[in-house]
């Protein structure tokens, strides 16, 4: 922990990872000069990295791509999917069609869109649904 560490301490080439909240902190300037980083999945377009003001932007998502999330229920073999948020409505629709028992479930997240659209299977295959971003069920 870097409150464990002894003032003075030579920071350099070391990676810290904090909320970007602490960018601006008096926390941080105890590092010293240094070049901030942004791990999202928006870090795949250049947009995003610009106006967060950070050196590097590191493609990492906490949200799944469309074929990986099909292919992973598929490899559990489960008969029963529960769908928690995001496109919730897409993904029950696409699953039931393939005799999966499949149900969103309703969650208290602020600012999560279910289906956007009417929910059309033609817009599934392999692609996350239309205007989704990266943001991917």
């Amino acid at each position: 922990w870097v409150g464990e560490v002894a003032d003075g301490h030579d920071w350099a080439g070391a990676l810290i990872v904090a909320p970007p909240s602490a960018l601006a902190s008096p926390w941080a300037r105890r590092f010293g000069d240094l070049s901030a980083g942004f791990a999202s999945g928006w870090m795949r377009l250049r947009g995003p990295r610009r106006r967060r003001g950070v050196d590097r932007g590191f493609a990492l998502s906490d949200h799944v791509d469309w074929p990986g999330l099909m292919a992973a229920i598929e490899a559990t073999g489960a008969e029963r999917v529960r769908v928690t948020h995001g496109y919730a409505g897409v993904v029950v629709r696409w699953l039931a069609e393939r005799g999966i028992d499949a149900a969103a479930v309703p969650t208290r997240f602020e600012g999560e869109l279910d289906d956007p659209g009417d929910g059309d299977a033609d817009d599934l295959p392999g692609e996350p649904p239309p205007g989704s971003g990266d943001r991917q069920p």
